[in-house]
This record gives structure tokens, sequence and C-alpha cells, in this order.
């Protein structure tokens, strides 16, 4: 794996709209956040155009990641919001344009297209915070240590074991991380761009807002498509408000039945991505560990050089 350089203080992070618009009030919030722990936020004025559902036509959201990666004056892209569009960019991209940039990737949510892209083209990337409604809210909305460790240390972020970690079956295994949001990670199934999760990996999967019988719908088709029997472990997200309306079943309780029989660790609560309370910054394509005594996540690689 190609791990980007590292960030150091004064940077410029490109701000890159490749999935649905956004609140300019947000971007707002979300450079000055960016200015106080020390980076320069810059963006291309293209970001603001609208269509039906995404934030500008396909071409104008690739031409801005590939002019950010072409310019040698920026050092990371972190995507402003999710929502829908990235997986529309992939026929427009070039792997060796992103390979020879080795510049970091930051989103999650809808922008997993992209994260999966370039875990699959083998440059690690990190699932954390975007600008809208994480950087934008300041610290209470998204993890500061495991977001600038990761970024900003070449050194592995070690052992990660936030208090909603659960363990819902026993275990320990080893492996590459990879995944994001689970809607995202199935969309690519059947496609030129779908994701092959490497033999032995830890899973990482996460979504909000579906109701259990999707979800389980979703783990069936990732099941029988193969990718869950090439994973050594599996850890899941948070999956804010996807219980049934009315409590019955719980969807803690359906990952939990549906897991039943996995041969590797089984995690629950890992609060990256969409979560209820700050989101963690989890590195994609670095090697890590799972344990389920305990419960922790433990990144055994440095994501950035």
């Amino acid at each position: 794996m190609i791990h980007p350089r590292r960030l150091s203080p004064g940077d410029r992070i490109a701000l890159v709209a490749p999935a649905s618009g956004f609140k300019p009030a947000e971007l707002e919030a979300g450079v000055r956040e960016l200015a106080r722990l020390g980076f320069e936020a810059v963006y291309d004025e293209a970001i603001f155009e609208r269509t039906w559902f995404e934030a500008g036509p396909p071409d104008v959201r690739a031409r801005i990641l590939r002019q950010a990666w072409r310019d040698p004056s920026i050092a990371a892209l972190l995507a402003v919001r999710g929502g829908y569009g990235s997986q529309q960019l992939l026929p427009l991209l070039e792997p060796e344009e992103m390979k020879a940039a080795a510049k970091l990737l930051i989103g999650y949510s809808d922008i997993t297209a992209l994260l999966c892209w370039s875990c699959a083209h083998g440059v690690v990337s990190l699932h954390g915070p975007m600008v809208e409604g994480r950087l934008a809210s300041g610290p209470a909305a998204y993890d500061e240590a495991t977001f600038l460790r990761a970024a900003m240390v070449a050194e592995p972020l070690g052992e990660l074991a936030p208090p909603s970690l659960e363990a819902f079956a026993p275990g320990e295994a080893s492996g590459i991380v990879v995944g994001g949001t689970l809607s995202q990670i199935v969309s690519l199934l059947g496609t030129p761009w779908a994701f092959e999760v490497p033999r032995g990996a830890i899973l990482f999967l996460e979504d909000v807002g579906e109701r259990p019988y999707r979800i389980h719908r979703m783990l069936t088709q990732l099941a029988q498509s193969g990718m869950l029997a090439r994973a050594g472990a599996l850890v899941f997200g948070e999956f804010p408000r996807c219980d049934e309306p009315g409590g019955d079943p719980a969807i803690r309780d359906v990952l939990r039945e549906f897991t039943r029989g996995f041969p590797g660790p089984v995690l629950f609560g890992f609060p990256s991505g969409h979560t209820s309370g700050p989101t963690w910054t989890l590195p994609i394509g670095v090697r890590g560990r799972v344990r389920a005594t305990l419960p922790a996540v433990i990144i055994d690689e440095a994501a950035v050089s």
C-alpha cells in the first residue's frame, strides 16, 4: 500500500464535493475549523454547482478531484459531505494519477465508493470526518485526537477501544482494515469497481437511517457475493436510526443474529462514520487487529508516511 505524506501545520487541504450539494454556511464553518487546526482550506468555486441530486455534473466533480491530485500545493482532499454521486465519478478518474499524487482522501458515507476505489488501487485513505455536520460543528461532532493522529503522525494509531464497543463473537484476528458505509459497498457489486475484500481482512461496516430488514437484505447480498466469507473479522458501526420504528427489532439484535456462526470476532458500536456522537477516524488499507476480550480495534500500521 502507498502511504500518503503526513499533513503538517500550514498545509493546504482541498475541499471537494464528489457527491451531494451542501450548505454554504457549513462550508464556511468548516474552513474556520480547519484553520483552527492549523490548515488552509481551499476549494474550486465549481463545488457550488448543483444538479437534481449532486454538487454539479459528474464531469465537473471529477475534474475538481483530478485537479486537486495534480496540484503540488495541495496536501490532501477532504469531502464536504456525502449524500449521493461519488460512484458516478469512478469511470472518469485515473488511478495512476491518484497513485502518483499519493495524497490523503478523507470522508465517509457516499465517499465510501472513492475510499474503496483508492484501497483497491493501493493507496491508504481515511474514513474520517467531512465538513458538513462534523468539522463545521467543531470537536463535539468529530474526534479531534484520532483525526489529527491519523493524518499528521507517521505512527500507528494503536488501540482504539471506545466505550460503545461490544463483542458479539469471541476471538482475535489480524488483517487489512477495509470497508465503509454498507449501502455504498453493496451498490458497487456487479460493477467494474466492485470492491473485493482481501482474504482475512478486518471488514468495517456502518450505515444510518436504514430499517433492519434493509440492513439484513444488504448483508445477505454481501454474504451471497462471498464478501463476508473472505473477512477474518467484522466490525460494525453504531447504525444510528436503524432500529425498527417502535424499537422491535433493534438493529444490534439483527446484526448479532445475522453473524451467528461467523468464524472470527465480531464487534459492534465502533463510532466511525455515521455516529450519534463524535465520529472517529479509521484508516482504510492499513494492517490492524480485532480483539473481542476487552473489545478493541488495534491499528498496527501508520496511515501516513
